[in-house]
């Protein structure tokens, strides 16, 4: 096995790690999310503004999460690109 190949495999590696870590915080703030909106669905001393603003709130959270996530996967994406390319001396694959 040669070294390109080795760190495709590290590379294939850290970025399954990445993607299900990944997927376990979405899954557990999308409970918490669940778990904030009914507590604040029987809390009627709250104004209505207020509940909106978490809602807002919220909506920013997932945006910027969905964000982290796509520049992430860009960084993977050329991290591949980068290592696709020959290596100084060394042949370009014949396709």
């Amino acid at each position: 096995m040669n070294q390109k190949e080795m760190f495709l495999q590290l590379v294939n590696f850290n970025k399954k790690a990445f993607e299900n870590t990944f997927n376990a915080v979405v899954v557990f703030q999308d409970q918490s999310e669940s778990l904030f909106k009914g507590m604040l669905g029987q809390a009627p001393w709250l104004r209505e503004d207020n509940k909106t603003g978490v809602g807002e709130w919220v909506k920013s959270c997932k945006k910027t999460r969905d964000d982290f996530r796509k520049s992430v996967d860009d960084g993977f994406k050329k991290l591949e690109e980068l290592v696709a390319k020959p290596f100084p001396g060394e042949k370009a694959a014949k396709a």
